[in-house]
């Protein structure tokens, strides 16, 4: 039998966050969170990584039928999987309505950083998974539309 080199044997890989064991998220166990920078009503559940920190991420985004994110960027390149309802998003610095889109589920969505775009749940709820690579960041073009700088009182 040769003999092996132990000597020259690969270290062991490094692991993302969150993906060094197997574990799977039922629906059911989804932790749906209001997020500051989200209009009243939408939540955000956190499903692979820490968004937050430098590194691969993956987020699920549902938002109440009706409800608009106005103009703003992130600095990440994102990839937008729509999971349910239609997802409506239109590209620019200023909101429009004409302007919006319409994805239907199952749709996949390539968002490059730093592009001006808003949404809107104009035919009722959405929810939409997005991966890229963190940290997480959201610049609205009108500080005036900005929920962090202006709370309102979230009664859902």
């Amino acid at each position: 039998m040769p003999r092996q080199d132990l000597s020259r044997q690969e270290p062991p890989r490094q692991h993302q966050p969150d993906e060094d064991r197997f574990r799977a998220i039922l629906p059911e166990d989804i932790a749906w969170q209001p997020f500051p920078a989200f209009p009243p009503g939408a939540r955000l559940a956190v499903m692979v990584g820490h968004p937050s920190e430098p590194g691969p991420y993956v987020v699920r985004v549902k938002v109440p039928g009706g409800t608009k994110l106005m103009p703003h960027k992130h600095p990440e390149d994102r990839i937008y999987t729509v999971m349910s309802g239609v997802f409506y998003i239109g590209l620019g610095e200023r909101f429009d309505g004409d302007q919006v889109k319409a994805y239907p589920p199952g749709s996949v969505i390539v968002l490059p950083g730093e592009t001006w775009h808003f949404h809107w749940a104009k035919s009722g709820e959405y929810v939409t998974q997005v991966s890229a690579i963190g940290p997480l960041g959201l610049e609205y073009h009108d500080d005036h539309d900005d929920p962090r700088l202006h709370p309102a009182a979230d009664k859902r």
